[in-house]
């Protein structure tokens, strides 16, 4: 005991502390890592999440509460006890503080909100959804090392083909049997050298009718063609040697069907409160440029009236607010290089995302080129005062709709989702319809603006995910499983990115983990058969029978 105290010591003075090691590391804080975590822990294994997040839960717990379920029968396991959890709370009188649990319109979506009969509420406060979290994990027992980034450029260590520890930028270092990547970009599994993709596929790659660039198709009412006029893009209306309005790409929009390296727009979901004692007025952010916003006001003159059609009821008369329209909280076209970007560039892109939407709150609420109605209809909105308080009352997550997506032992496409091609070895479901938000903003060759890349489509029920899906392909990492950033090509991860679901696949990879262990085989060797048996007795759903009519 004592030569391994001495050694310990002796290491640490000389800055190379031994590494804490584990069965299972998780990096990340996402709703999907903390099922895994769970699921690991209940299995009988050590397991620590390592996050570069401060907080628990992701967009569950950042403004999501309006959560994007799609059929519920198909949402099992741990993904449903979360949700068994949030009734739990809202069953108490007290967690009703600004709003009377009668007053609550317990709408949600395609179903209520809260289901007394199946003993879940769907629709839920940020706090509430990032308590449940942290006391789970407590409950648990699991550590949680916050605020930890891994050394993209040489953190990971392998030997052979797998990861024998991961390192981080403080210096510390963890080591385990079996890792996941549970975060929304996907840094371990891209610095462990696994394959992957950012941006669109063509239409060709995996034979997808959705895929690549989608000019011309206007889906939802996210576009410009909405409006009763078109909008020019110039400064001076018509003239193209004015120049171009801020926050139009001048750039052609691509082929159609065309793959790019483009990304769907991220943007913040705001937990918002008209309750005058819990309502923080929307301040004018640093930097603030009316002009950013030229744009929004010609949207405003030609007619547009659904500024707070997507300010989503959540319990005590809040909202999740999100984006509604052809110039809302989608910061379109400034994300593209996140994906792949620096620590420190990822900031920037962050900091100027909230800027963006900050002010675009202030603008709508004060500028006098906005409607009178509309505006004094926003003054009365503002951010809950009990929501994010260590950071400004405004959501610490930003939505990250994609970035990385593995190219793994299997690919997800737009054909397993729509069943037009069978799907092997189901380690989930999904359901949620198709759902690609813009990636461009540009000219028309007829010389307006428009939007481009938003795409909604039904899958036509639920769907069921590929085992494949969620690990590299044989040979490059033996020992990774990749719940979130799984390999999926655009437009069906434009559905499996719902949190509901990665919930889901985060429980279903900690099961292979967990079994890859105890039979010492590579996770791409892990018996289907065996696998299933087990998610199936913790309650996952691997299929669907609709109902009979």
């Amino acid at each position: 005991m004592f030569r391994s105290l001495l050694l310990f010591v002796l290491a640490t003075m000389a800055g190379t502390a031994a590494p804490a090691t584990y069965d299972v590391v998780i990096y990340g804080c996402t709703s999907g890592a903390v099922t895994a975590a769970v699921q690991t822990k209940k299995m009988g294994k050590s397991v620590a999440m390592v996050c570069p997040e401060k907080h628990l839960g992701g967009l569950t717990a950042g403004g999501l509460g309006w959560t994007d379920s799609g059929n519920k029968a198909v949402i099992g396991g741990l993904s449903r006890e979360f949700y068994h959890r949030v009734w739990q709370h809202y069953a108490k009188p007290a967690a009703w503080k600004w709003q009377k649990q009668s007053e609550f319109g317990n709408k949600g979506q395609g179903t209520v909100a809260l289901d007394q009969e199946a003993r879940t509420m769907w629709i839920f406060e940020p706090h509430v959804a990032e308590r449940v979290y942290e006391q789970w994990v407590k409950e648990m027992k699991i550590p949680v090392f916050r605020d930890s980034w891994l050394d993209r450029e040489k953190g990971v260590k392998k030997e052979g083909g797998r990861i024998v520890s991961i390192s981080m930028l403080d210096g510390k270092t963890y080591s385990a049997k079996m890792f996941l990547d549970s975060t929304y970009e996907g840094d371990l599994m891209a610095a462990a050298g696994v394959s992957y993709h950012v941006g669109r596929e063509s239409m060709q790659q995996y034979g997808e009718k959705w895929a690549g660039v989608q000019t011309g198709v206007l889906h939802h009412r996210h576009h410009f063609g909405v409006l009763k006029s078109k909008i020019s893009p110039y400064v001076v209306p018509g003239d193209p040697q004015s120049g171009v309005l801020p926050r139009i790409s001048t750039e052609a929009p691509g082929e159609y069907g065309a793959a790019d390296k483009k990304v769907q727009a991220y943007c913040f979901r705001m937990c918002l409160t008209q309750v005058e004692k819990n309502r923080v007025p929307f301040a004018k952010p640093a930097g603030y440029d009316p002009k950013e916003y030229e744009l929004l006001a010609r949207v405003y003159e030609a007619g547009w009236t659904e500024t707070f059609d997507k300010y989503d009821a959540i319990p005590n008369a809040k909202t999740d607010t999100n984006n509604h329209g052809p110039f809302s909280t989608d910061n379109i076209g400034r994300n593209w290089d996140y994906p792949e970007a620096t620590y420190a560039r990822r900031k920037e892109i962050f900091d100027e995302h909230v800027r963006y939407q900050q002010g675009w709150l202030y603008f709508v609420a004060n500028d006098s080129r906005v409607p009178a109605d509309v505006r004094a209809a926003m003054s009365q909105w503002g951010l809950s005062k009990d929501e994010f308080k260590d950071n400004g009352n405004w959501p610490h997550q930003m939505y990250v709709r994609e970035a990385r997506r593995m190219t793994g032992s299997y690919v997800m496409t737009e054909n397993e989702l729509t069943k037009k091609r069978p799907t092997p070895e189901s380690v989930g479901m999904g359901s949620y319809g198709i759902d690609s938000h813009n990636i461009q903003r540009y000219i028309t060759p007829e010389g307006y603006v428009q939007n481009e890349g938003d795409i909604g489509v039904s899958t036509n029920g639920p769907y069921q995910i590929a085992y494949g899906s969620l690990v590299p392909k044989k040979g490059q990492v033996d020992n990774l499983l990749v719940p979130v950033c799984l390999s999926s090509s655009h437009i069906a991860y434009g559905s499996i990115r719902m949190e509901p679901v990665f919930m889901i696949l985060g429980q279903s990879a900690a099961t292979a983990a967990v079994m890859a262990i105890e039979k010492g085989v590579a996770v791409q060797d892990v018996p289907y058969a065996e696998l299933r048996g087990r998610l199936e007795k913790d309650g996952q759903v691997l299929q669907y029978q609709a109902p009979a009519k």
